[in-house]
């Protein structure tokens, strides 16, 4: 990730939980808040409740992935934390970077914009 770092803190995670916006689809739950830096931190979550750890491992890749190749369409200065949802255990590429996606344009953190 280019412009982007890695969210590794419990504190980081417990501070965007707190004070951020939540935005759901089937697939994923997004939580957004600004940090007033320059630069992106991008936290995912998955609990046991998805499946085993090939499972949970699958979809961090599969949205790590999709936010890496979409990464400049994000606005710069954001704290964000990805909560896989139940269903997102079956889901495909197309259908966590299409979920990322239209939760950005919802919270309004792309660069154009809102809902596309």
């Amino acid at each position: 990730m280019l412009f982007s770092e890695s969210m590794k803190k419990t504190t980081d995670f417990r501070n965007v939980y707190e004070n951020g916006k939540s935005y759901a689809n089937k697939f994923i739950v997004l939580y957004v808040w600004e940090n007033g830096r320059s630069d992106n931190k991008l936290g995912i979550s998955c609990s046991k409740k998805i499946g085993n750890s090939v499972v949970r491992h699958r979809f961090a890749r599969l949205v790590r992935e999709s936010y890496r190749l979409q990464e400049s369409v994000f606005n710069s200065g954001l704290d964000m934390v990805v909560v896989a949802r139940a269903c997102a255990r079956d889901a495909s590429f197309f259908d966590i970077q299409e979920s990322l996606l239209y939760l950005a344009g919802k919270a309004r953190i792309k660069k154009n914009g809102g809902i596309q």
